[in-house]
């Protein structure tokens, strides 16, 4: 990896001077104005191991409770069949957090700003308000895992849960950057335990690898059902919080153009990481309920650490119930800082953890209230934990396509990203995500409103949309045959120098022009949130009222 020369622009973006300085990570430290080339493996290897971090954490952090309970009910339901989901998911994953990081490191501003700024203040205070709800959900579903390890491991909940929750605060509270972060990479080797707990399970290894490559939905199963856990599993693996989290934790630590080669290669180490994990969950479910009783007849995560306490070892349920603490417990990390991050960047405040708590009281007040308030939800005898599990994957299935929507159209904000827009093969590759996301969000929000839907009514939902993309992008391409764009040397994009370009203040920027195109695909957006949110709240209140 090649570091490119750096040119700091006069004056910077970043709304927090904290964002400012040396690069602190766990590993070691690259001091601002270092912009010496590194030409031997020695040099690279220590700046990537500096770098290394934003990629690791959100995507070690998208393994949490949530995802245990996703792939464990993959596995002990319909063995390792459907792995290769995980397979399909590796592009967009990339894709999705590629596009974030460029964003982070190239502005220097956080994602509900941006959206803010470029789209808004409706679609900046939906973004946020959206965000806030879902991620403060999402804490409850952690707490919600760390409570199930503790009850395998026998320890009394309402103090476990009080430790874990005070352990979080006071991991981000130090005022130091680089401890939060040594504290998380020491959580993500904790998320390795699952390693030994595979080999105590014994997983059929050519069926494992047969079924990651090879796609087929499990014989026998009521598609229905297949359909929604698949959805089930995009969703865990593809959460909005992840865009925010990752984008301004790149920020925060610091990371320019000049080091993105290195911020790629620690996003795809994440993803790896990420993908052998989920994998694992599925093999150990799998392989610990084949031929059993408990096949097909998935509880939640503590039913699989029983299982495996009953049929592998005492030990193996017990690494496997650690090893759902320590996600859970990364998870409400960065489910919380994502929510920080975002508040402090709309509403002004300093959001940084280079800061002490006494100079960010607004950021540090936001993620310790959102982690007390969720642990004694889970603490309360009769919270509705099930319904609010239910919650979350909804409303991440149906906020996550306007996310990547944001996502895309800031990605090809030319005052944004100057040099660092998107190429087309790309924009081409993000819609069709973007397409598939809405038809799963669709699918998602027709089963929680009508829960006896039919396996007749997912497909004709899913190739009605799949023939209205065919149709759109045949439409677009048409029109732009018909109607050639004739790039002028002021149009065109120059990426030769853009490791040392920068997004300009905000207050420079031209204010962006909205075609009657995006004016009504902007209209489109918002009346289908608006109806899906109606239809899903208005299901969560019948379940609440037991109807």
């Amino acid at each position: 990896m090649n570091t490119p020369p750096n040119i700091e622009p006069p004056r910077s973006a970043v709304l927090d001077s904290a964002h400012l300085g040396d690069i602190k990570g766990a590993f070691g430290t690259i001091g601002m104005h270092d912009d010496a080339p590194r030409t031997t493996i020695k040099a690279k290897l220590k700046t990537l191991i500096a770098i290394v971090g934003p990629g690791l954490i959100v995507m070690v952090g998208d393994n949490d409770a949530g995802a245990f309970g996703t792939y464990t009910q993959a596995g002990q339901n319909y063995g390792t069949s459907l792995l290769w989901t995980l397979l399909l998911l590796v592009p967009v994953l990339y894709i999705n957090q590629e596009m974030v990081l460029r964003l982070g490191a190239v502005t220097g501003v956080g994602h509900a700003r941006l959206i803010m700024e470029r789209f808004g203040k409706f679609w900046g205070a939906f973004s946020v308000i959206d965000l806030f709800v879902l991620n403060a959900l999402t804490i409850v579903t952690e707490f919600i895992g760390i409570s199930l390890g503790l009850s395998y491991l026998g320890i009394p909940q309402l103090p476990g849960v009080a430790i874990a929750a005070v352990v979080i605060i006071a991991a981000a509270s130090t005022g130091s950057f680089q401890r939060f972060e040594r504290v998380c990479m020491a959580l993500i080797v904790g998320s390795l335990l699952l390693v030994p707990v595979v080999l105590m399970a014994h997983p059929p290894v050519g069926q494992m690898a047969r079924d990651f490559f090879i796609p087929g939905l499990p014989a026998g199963a009521e598609l229905s059902t297949v359909m929604l856990l698949i959805i089930g599993i995009v969703g865990t693996t593809v959460a909005p919080w992840q865009l925010f989290f990752q984008q301004s934790y790149i920020i925060d630590k610091r990371i320019t153009p000049r080091f993105m080669n290195y911020e790629k290669a620690d996003l795809w180490l994440g993803i790896v990481i990420v993908v052998v994990g989920a994998g694992a969950m599925i093999a150990i479910a799998a392989a610990t309920f084949a031929d059993r009783p408990g096949a097909g007849n998935f509880t939640d995560a503590l039913g699989v650490a029983q299982g495996l306490g009953q049929y592998v070892g005492k030990i193996a349920g017990i690494l496997f119930s650690i090893a759902l603490i320590d996600a859970s417990i990364i998870g409400a990390a960065a489910v919380g800082l994502s929510t920080s991050y975002a508040l402090g960047d709309v509403l002004g405040l300093k959001h940084s953890l280079h800061r002490k708590v006494s100079e960010a009281k607004g950021f540090y007040a936001v993620f310790a209230g959102l982690l007390v308030v969720a642990a004694v939800i889970v603490l309360i005898p009769g919270s509705p934990l099930g319904l609010i599990t239910v919650g979350v994957q909804v409303l991440a299935g149906v906020l996550l396509p306007s996310a990547s929507v944001f996502l895309l159209l800031l990605c090809n904000d030319r005052a944004v990203l100057g040099p660092w827009v998107n190429r087309t093969w790309l924009n081409i590759f993000t819609s069709l995500v973007i397409a598939v996301l809405v038809m799963l969000s669709l699918v998602l929000t027709a089963s929680v409103v009508f829960p006896d839907i039919t396996s007749g009514a997912i497909l004709a939902i899913l190739l009605t949309g799949s023939a209205a993309v065919v149709l759109a992008g045949g439409s677009m391409l048409i029109w732009h045959r018909q109607h050639p764009v004739v790039r002028t040397e002021a149009g065109a994009v120059d990426r030769s120098e853009r490791f040392g370009w920068r997004m300009p203040p905000i207050a420079l920027l031209q204010t962006p022009t909205m075609s009657t195109t995006r004016r009504i695909g902007m209209g489109i957006l918002r009346g289908y949130l608006l109806i899906a949110m109606i239809m899903v709240i208005t299901r969560i209140v019948q379940l609440a009222l037991g109807h």
